[in-house]
């Protein structure tokens, strides 16, 4: 399960049998949520913010710094799953301690 970013103490992280569509996972305690990247020709069209089954999902302004930071990041995000998933690599992990 590699960590990938963290971004004011909300950690996203790929699970390591994960399956399509691209997705991360955000954890910030006991709350957590995943984003769903839809890409058409090579571009991110569409990120859907989604549940967790069993967990507590994200709200308030930590959701809101979720979606933040995938606004700015989701292309390093979608090209680290490539590189962990295609051509498995190991994916560095990085942390952004400010607001976006």
């Amino acid at each position: 399960m590699p960590n990938i970013f963290e971004y004011l103490g909300i950690v996203l992280y790929f699970y390591s049998s994960e399956h399509q569509p691209i997705h991360c996972h955000g954890r910030y305690g006991e709350f957590e949520s995943k984003a769903e990247f839809y890409i058409i020709n090579g571009e991110i069209t569409e990120i859907k913010i989604k549940e967790v089954r069993g967990m507590k999902p994200l709200k308030g302004a930590k959701l809101k710094d979720f979606k933040d930071f995938l606004k700015n990041y989701s292309p390093q995000i979608v090209a680290k799953w490539v590189d962990f998933f295609v051509y498995h690599k190991d994916v560095p992990f990085e942390r952004i301690e400010k607001h976006l």
